[in-house]
């Protein structure tokens, strides 16, 4: 009976603390708004692959939609960081939640009549891509705005706890969706899940430039380099993160295991790709534990460690189902890491430079999704 007792109160005390979700309900919102507008955001990000391969027949042209994101996103990745820091962040956020929502509409009118044009596809898939290069630094420069300082790791983990469940729910809410009733159904999906993204927007408060913003620009973009830099707790989280996931990850290698080692084909190259976001929900479910460390380098340090030892038993593992949970380890670590490291960036970080260094941040973020298996979205 004592045993039984402790072992409860250990997994309440390691259980996600949800505080911030009590206590702001600014942050609730906005976490609500964001998962919903999510699911379908990752619809989409499923749909249009399959689109273009059902026109083509090409997965050439599938893998040049990730070129087609990929530069808008990086141009204006900078850039929207520095627009944050300028503006009013909600009425930023409604704007390019307004816009993209519009580019979705197009998708859905283009299936729906049939139009099957792949530079159509290719275009919404870039503006799509601009447009959440800029709302992505404004939304996470938000979380320290509505959330106490103590509680930015617990109301991280609950961000990225969202966004882990939305990819693994998003592509197969798309897979039903093209199946039953075609694309035009999975665009239709993601065009009503943008009541969310404006439900969190309208409902948040005024939030005007923090101290020390200026005006949007190139001059604004180098001073936030600059601050990146020059401060080195801040920059090494974006060297030891690199490291990482380049020199690390084994992604381009699973087609070729789940053939060769594992003897399967697309069901096992799937559940290789799928796994290491499995290991992140469960990470999240932990996320008391993880917020209650206070030495976060050495959080980000552990971290990276632990995912370089999964990936070299990975390597290692003769079974499908011990490379699996390897891959799981993996995916927990990572998200460890990443909870972490959005920590030290939004403590280190002056209220006026949030957006850009967020903004540096998804860049960054994303252009590993590009080469990795991290996955393609970050909250937003």
């Amino acid at each position: 009976m004592a045993l039984t007792a402790l072992v409860g109160r250990a997994l309440r005390a390691a259980a996600s603390d949800v505080t911030p979700l009590r206590e702001s309900v600014a942050f609730r919102q906005l976490f609500a708004g964001q998962t919903v507008s999510q699911i379908g955001t990752q619809v989409t990000r499923v749909a249009v692959p399959l689109q273009v391969y059902a026109i083509t027949r090409s997965s050439l042209d599938v893998g040049l939609i990730g070129a087609a994101g990929f530069f808008p996103l990086v141009v204006f990745g900078l850039y929207g960081g520095s627009i944050a820091d300028a503006v009013d962040r909600r009425k930023l956020v409604l704007l390019t939640s307004t816009g993209t929502m519009l580019v979705s509409v197009v998708l859905l009118v283009q299936a729906v009549l049939g139009i099957n044009r792949v530079s159509v596809l290719f275009a919404c898939v870039a503006v799509q891509s601009a447009f959440a290069a800029v709302d992505s630094p404004a939304r996470r420069a938000i979380i320290p705005q509505l959330v106490r300082a103590d509680k930015l790791p617990a109301a991280n983990t609950l961000s990225y706890g969202s966004m882990q469940l939305t990819v693994i729910a998003g592509p197969v809410l798309a897979g039903v969706a093209v199946g039953a009733g075609g694309f035009g159904w999975a665009y239709a999906i993601d065009v009503a899940s943008f009541a969310g993204a404006f439900y969190a927007a309208v409902r948040l408060p005024s939030l005007p430039p923090g101290t020390g913003a200026r005006r949007a620009g190139l001059s604004s973009v180098i001073e936030g380099l600059r601050f990146l830099a020059g401060h080195r707790v801040v920059s090494m989280t974006f060297v030891a993160d690199l490291i990482a996931m380049i020199f690390g990850s084994p992604t381009a290698l699973f087609p070729a295991l789940a053939d060769g080692q594992y003897g399967g084909g697309a069901n096992t190259a799937g559940l290789l790709y799928a796994a290491p976001a499995v290991g992140a929900v469960v990470a999240t479910f932990l996320g008391g534990a993880i917020a209650r460390v206070h030495r976060h380098g050495l959080g980000v340090v552990v971290s990276i460690a632990v995912w370089g030892v999964a990936i070299t038993l990975f390597g290692l593992a003769s079974t499908l189902w011990l490379g699996l949970l390897t891959l799981a380890v993996a995916g927990a670590a990572d998200t460890v890491s990443a909870v972490y490291r959005s920590t030290i960036l939004q403590h280190a970080t002056p209220p006026g430079m949030q957006g850009r260094l967020q903004g540096v941040f998804i860049v960054v973020v994303k252009s590993l999704s590009c080469t990795t298996m991290r996955p393609a979205s970050m909250p937003s």
